[in-house]
């Protein structure tokens, strides 16, 4: 039970002694280290009843340094000893709850303060840019975004302009389409004017060529709820002014009228539409987007059906210009004055998605099949925007690690219509979907929508303070880690024992890490309300599937930057592909610290014989009795009971390396500094091997040239680039230090 998240996560991984000792060893705190603090008493703190006695006991002695003032009466002390006194509570006041609040200054819609409120959320009465909770209905700065602190939360993301606006979403696609075909082919054919006329005009020169007719529908290229609205065909030209809303209907002969300076976007409109009970139609699905860092996706699993409010014919020149025809768009039809409200599901011009599922599948049709179809048109939309997304937070938010919670969360309407084969077409994504309710339909989905939202999000008042201990934690870790110095005689064994202690604390991060996404999935899994999470998905096939595929997108966004985006599409494949789990990261750990033991344990042998090699080349050294009763028969001799004492003596009065005159041979300081250990004896030992002899040459050898070397850097002055003359002196010493 993780008691700071409130997530009650058991991992069983069999009986693993290693790997259980591991867990225990890298538990965070829970609730369990703390259970000794309610068993634990003092004992030398009076009880109630004592408390009681000795509150009685003080007051007596209060009243009885007053007898010179007034004397007490037998009776007034009879009467006070049998007055009850309650006992002094041991209990602590609770502490004031904190308040989770809510800045929702950028929203006009009432159903979201109600909802906020239901999930316990306090709304502010002023603009406060330090609350929880930051709700806008309209577009957000980056900049809004970059000052907002780890605890908070805003519901937009930075970049999802590039699949919001209908000009970006056309241009995107286009250009996935044009290396993925196979998978991009759920948008009818778009052209972005004035930037594409000519491309238009040649669409259009082809289709007369072939004797073809199409109809073609104009939108703004940022534009919603049917504002700036125009519809094409082949042969008239009308304008009209409709309701308070301008609406133009253009309708051309041919192409070619259409003006360059407009900034509209012209879609192929889909004339073979499939309908409810002989009515236009198409859905507004919800999707929740929680996270950029990894892609985290959820769709919710009920929308909107939105109707035109006339039946349906394929456009014509006699029914081009009737707008609740062929429009389905709620801002247009509401008013017609065929526009139907209904309390009931099953009746009226806007109707449920959950309905719709249920009455395609009357008819034998697969709502299933059609359901996955729609969630995989979602998710690789996603996956387009999702370069541009990501990219635009990393920019805002410079230095959050991967997996780290995202302070933004998005609610999107997509508006997808299908078409008489059932197969699913996006036509556009708005990123401030209406949550107005006119309708009791529409409060019941909205409001469901929306605190599912706010559940799900896990917005808790501790996080505020979490967050501050952690940059806390950060700011002291900077400041005492200090500055690594390398060592100059630094051996390969230490090396590795360095890079094996980093990659140790690496691993000790990931594993937290891992820990804190399961307890974050685990609550999304039990708190998700009427959320269905799409991605990554949870069958292992579709989601080796879909990373491909976004590496891929990735690797087309950032086309020209060479190994960088070959890097970056490996980091997408390691992220959903092949995340590693608990019991993986326990396994490294533990074979982390097995290696890390032999590496201490070849290291202190290597010091060992390093420091013996290292003390037998000077003189002074004298070895111990016990190592000489080791090896007195092969190292012992006594040829000159005299000599010793001389070579001990020019020991005390020059420094090893820098003796005047013929220096002795190794063999015989050593044969003289072992007759100064251990006293002399009659008996007299073999003489040493020539291989003894070779060593001793060898070593004269060296410390010649460490002679000559140590002479020369006396003599000169040595400049180390980069560094003062102090510090270069400080290294020449250390030098000297290391062979003195």
């Amino acid at each position: 039970m993780d008691h700071r998240s409130g997530l009650n996560l058991e991992y069983n991984f069999g009986s693993d002694h290693r790997r259980e000792s591991l867990r225990s060893k890298y538990r965070p705190f829970s609730h369990f280290d703390n259970m000794s603090e309610g068993i634990s008493q003092n004992l030398d703190s009076p009880t109630p009843d004592r408390a009681v006695d000795s509150r009685r006991g003080s007051v007596l002695e209060n009243l009885v340094g007053y007898q010179s003032r007034r004397r007490i009466s037998e009776r007034e002390k009879r009467e006070l000893e049998s007055e009850p006194l309650s006992p002094i509570s041991s209990t602590k006041k609770k502490r004031k709850k904190i308040p989770i609040t809510a800045n929702l200054f950028g929203t006009r819609y009432e159903v979201v303060r109600h909802m906020a409120q239901r999930a316990g959320l306090t709304i502010q009465k002023e603009d406060d840019s330090s609350c929880y909770l930051i709700w806008s209905d309209s577009f957000v700065a980056s900049d809004v975004i970059t000052s907002l602190k780890d605890y908070q939360k805003i519901n937009h993301f930075p970049g999802m302009g590039e699949i919001c606006r209908k000009d970006c979403l056309a241009r995107n696609m286009r250009r996935a389409s044009r290396y993925l075909e196979n998978d991009y082919n759920f948008v009818p054919k778009t052209w972005i004017l004035p930037s594409e006329y000519s491309e238009l005009q040649s669409y259009y020169k082809d289709l007369k060529r072939r004797s073809k007719k199409k109809t073609f529908i104009l939108k703004p290229s940022n534009g919603a709820m049917g504002n700036g609205f125009g519809f094409s065909f082949k042969f008239s030209r009308i304008q009209v002014s409709l309701f308070r809303i301008p609406f133009r209907i253009i309708l051309y002969r041919n192409a070619e009228k259409i003006a360059q300076s407009e900034q509209t976007v012209v879609q192929e409109y889909l004339e073979k539409p499939l309908l409810l009970e002989g009515f236009k139609c198409d859905m507004r699905i919800y999707v929740l987007m929680t996270s950029c860092d990894p892609l985290k996706l959820f769709l919710f699993d009920d929308g909107l059906i939105r109707m035109s409010t006339e039946k349906y014919t394929p456009p014509n020149e006699g029914n081009i210009e009737k707008l609740f025809m062929h429009l389905t768009n709620y801002s247009v039809n509401k008013h017609s004055e065929n526009y139907e409200k209904s309390g009931k599901i099953d009746t009226g011009s806007k109707r449920t998605l959950q309905y719709f599922r249920e009455y395609i599948r009357k008819r034998d049709i697969d709502d299933k099949l059609l359901w996955r179809h729609i969630i995989d048109l979602i998710i690789k939309t996603m996956i387009v925007a999702h370069p541009h997304v990501l990219h635009a937070y990393r920019m805002c938010r410079p230095g959050v690690s991967t997996g780290k919670d995202s302070v933004c969360f998005e609610i999107l309407g997509f508006d997808i219509m299908l078409d008489k084969k059932l197969k699913p077409w996006l036509l556009e994504i708005n990123r401030s979907p209406s949550f107005g309710t006119d309708e009791q339909l529409d409060y019941d989905i909205k409001s469901t929508l929306l605190y599912d939202t706010f559940k799900l999000l896990n917005i808790r008042a501790s996080d505020k303070r979490r967050n501050m201990a952690e940059q806390k934690a950060q700011a002291q870790k900077r400041l005492f880690q200090g500055r690594v110095k390398k060592e100059l005689d630094i051996t390969d064994i230490q090396k590795k024992k360095i890079s094996l202690s980093k990659k140790k604390d690496e691993l000790k991060d990931l594993l937290q890490k891992v820990k804190k996404d399961a307890a974050r999935d685990y609550y999304e899994t039990q708190n998700c309300g009427g959320f269905q999470k799409i991605f990554p998905p949870p069958d292992r096939h579709a989601r080796e599937r879909y990373a491909k595929l976004m590496s891929e997108v990735h690797k087309i966004s950032m086309e020209g930057l060479g190994k960088a985006s070959g890097a970056f599409s490996q980091e997408i494949l390691r992220t959903y592909n092949n995340p590693l789990k608990e019991e993986d990261i326990l396994d490294l750990l533990a074979q982390c610290e097995a290696d890390e033991k032999l590496t201490d344990k070849n290291l202190s042998k290597n010091k060992f014989s390093h420091d013996l090699r290292h003390s037998r080349g000077f003189p002074g050294f004298k070895k111990s009795t016990e190592e000489f009763d080791e090896d007195s028969d092969d190292d012992y001799d006594h040829d000159d009971p005299d000599g010793g004492e001389d070579c001990e003596s020019d020991n005390m009065e020059e420094p090893f390396a820098f003796r005047n005159g013929t220096r002795r041979s190794r063999s015989e300081c050593s044969t003289q500094r072992r007759k100064l250990s251990r006293p002399s004896s009659k008996t007299h030992k073999i003489g040493r091997t020539t291989s003894e002899e070779r060593f001793g040459c060898q070593a004269k050898q060296e410390e010649e040239n460490l002679k000559r070397t140590l002479s020369a850097l006396n003599d000169m002055r040595i400049k180390f680039p980069g560094k003062t003359d102090e510090e270069a002196e400080f290294i020449l010493d250390k030098v000297r230090h290391l062979f003195f």
